[in-house]
């Protein structure tokens, strides 16, 4: 669910794939069920990849030490990964200051 909502939403609806520019993500994250959504989206697909990744360490790794070190490596990816991402989701300024002067967007309340 989680993925065809984000594929319809930003391929489907609107201009599709032309209109994907950092307006979009912004006006997309200003909204709180959107940083939710995505949110939702990478550590779900975070989890499901590194499991997948698990399971195939367990099957080709033939070295106990080997499968071990694979593992540490990565659960610690998966780990930066996940709280950057969320740093990311959750600290972007959709209506950013450059040089004094805000940037233009429909979403950002006027100066």
């Amino acid at each position: 669910v989680l993925i065809f909502g984000h594929l319809t939403v930003n391929l489907l609806v609107g201009e599709g794939i032309h209109a994907i520019d950092f307006g979009f993500v912004a006006g997309k994250w200003a909204d709180p069920f959107w940083q939710v959504w995505d949110l939702a989206m990478l550590w779900l697909a975070m989890l499901h990849g590194t499991n997948g990744v698990r399971t195939i360490i367990n099957d080709y790794a033939e070295k106990d030490a080997t499968r071990l070190w694979l593992k540490i490596v990565l659960y610690a990816a998966t780990t930066v990964i996940i709280i950057l991402g969320t740093m990311v989701i959750f600290t972007f300024d959709p209506c950013p200051v450059v040089n004094g002067v805000q940037l233009p967007g429909g979403f950002c309340p006027s100066p």
